[in-house]
């Protein structure tokens, strides 16, 4: 109702590789769903496919990248089935989807443009089933390949030896983020109807950070795509959410070296997400806490136009309108409402790392 009222589309992933007992629970989700009737369904495997076709045939199918589309054929071949749009494999090169576009000129294609990447072939990966029995392909992955690993030989028990004996540390399967915000002229001129951010597990404060860089990078090129340039704000913005280090993927090429963090496996955070504003009146902000936060921190509200208000924490009052000298994660406080500028209601505050 709330996606209605705003004019914005849903859309289900469906893209598990579901083995025969799994059947049974898609078909009773997929009835319940026809009576909402989403924009579209995402699913990979051919099977869910046909089932979705069979019990919704009125709603659109998206192809998921794990259904690993790296040619023309492939696209042509799910065309013929009755797939709308196909997420392209993230292992292609731009030079690939060129191609693939100019081969299927009635397919709406997406790709991906930044965020986590998957060491393995678009996402299809089996170590987490190995070492902890959750499944990649069911929505379950723990991520092992973020973690560090080392050498042991059978009969000296106890003992680890690093994997790479160098500065780069043992991280030998940590793909770094993705960053593709330099080929966004690329992408629209080759007519690439969607793009595409992951933003599984991800803050608010991410979501919100990274669409409005990519919605205003897209604006300024459509506004005037002979003159458009990257803009260091953008870039910044970008490294104001935590990432593992940033690669442009396989755009340029599909085999390439320089895409694993070796170094480390946790997140390079600049900033805290600390709170939502979710009331605004004349004589205070209402704001939700995301993060502890203490009396006399400065943080920044960030604003849709990029132009970011400075604040200060100087004076918090709780609910009843009593002064504290903290704030717990998910309580609601009270700033008082003396800015320049308008504020609105679900803004984003954040401080800087380096003052906690």
């Amino acid at each position: 109702d709330i996606a209605l009222k705003k004019n914005k589309k849903i859309y289900v992933t469906i893209n598990i590789y579901p083995y025969n007992e799994d059947m049974e629970g898609i078909s009773s989700f997929l009835e319940n769903l026809k009576d909402i009737s989403p924009d579209a369904f995402i699913v990979s495997d051919p099977g869910v496919l046909l089932l979705a076709k069979e019990i919704s045939p009125e709603i659109p199918i998206h192809l998921s990248t794990q259904a690993n589309t790296t040619n023309y054929f492939s696209v042509k071949f799910w065309e013929q089935w009755g797939v709308k749009r196909v997420n392209l494999a993230r292992e292609l090169s731009l030079e690939d989807m060129a191609t693939i576009r100019k081969k299927n000129v009635n397919m709406e294609l997406e790709v991906f443009i930044h965020g986590a990447m998957c060491m393995s072939m678009s996402g299809r990966c089996l170590l987490s089933n190995f070492l902890t029995t959750r499944p990649s392909n069911k929505g379950e992955c723990t991520h092992p390949c973020r973690w560090e690993y080392f050498l042991t030989e059978k009969t000296r028990e106890g003992e680890f030896f690093p994997v790479l004996e160098d500065n780069r540390g043992v991280y030998i399967l940590n793909s770094k983020d993705l960053c593709g915000i330099r080929f966004l002229p690329q992408l629209i001129s080759m007519d690439i109807n969607s793009l595409k951010i992951e933003g599984r597990m991800k803050s608010i404060y991410y979501l919100s950070n990274v669409l409005r860089v990519y919605r205003k990078a897209i604006d300024s090129y459509y506004s005037s795509p002979e003159k458009f340039s990257i803009k260091d704000t953008w870039l910044n913005e970008l490294n104001a959410v935590s990432n593992r280090g940033y690669t442009e993927g396989f755009f340029l090429k599909r085999n390439k070296m320089d895409m694993e963090n070796f170094s480390s496996s946790g997140y390079i955070r600049n900033y805290k997400f600390v709170g939502i504003v979710q009331d605004v009146n004349e004589d205070f902000l209402i704001i939700e806490a995301r993060n502890k936060i203490f009396k006399d921190e400065k943080g920044e509200i960030i604003t849709k136009d990029f132009n970011s208000v400075a604040i200060s924490f100087s004076e918090i009052f709780d609910i009843n309108g009593e002064q504290v000298d903290f704030v717990q994660p998910m309580n609601t406080f009270m700033l008082k409402n003396n800015f320049n500028t308008e504020i609105h209601r679900l803004s984003i505050i954040r401080i800087k790392e380096s003052q906690l």
